[in-house]
């Protein structure tokens, strides 16, 4: 399973036209050494900004989590 630092990091290198950390961050209202340390998994994203980089990626935080798209869990 892909951890979500991976998953950040690889959104952001799929971006096109290509975007810093910086751009991003600003975009997210997240600084970059803020946004550095998420994607590098020294620390975990707040609600907030979970929330932020699901809008600007345009994904569900299942998906930046890993979790499986399932809406019950398997009996």
């Amino acid at each position: 399973m892909k951890k979500y630092n991976e998953t950040l990091k690889n959104l952001r290198a799929d971006l096109e036209p290509k975007r810093s950390q910086k751009e991003v961050g600003e975009k997210c209202g997240i600084t970059q050494r803020k946004l550095s340390f998420i994607e590098s998994g020294k620390t975990e994203p707040n609600l907030d900004d979970l929330r932020a980089l699901c809008r600007f990626y345009n994904v569900s935080a299942d998906y930046i989590l890993g979790l499986p798209d399932l809406p019950y869990p398997k009996r």
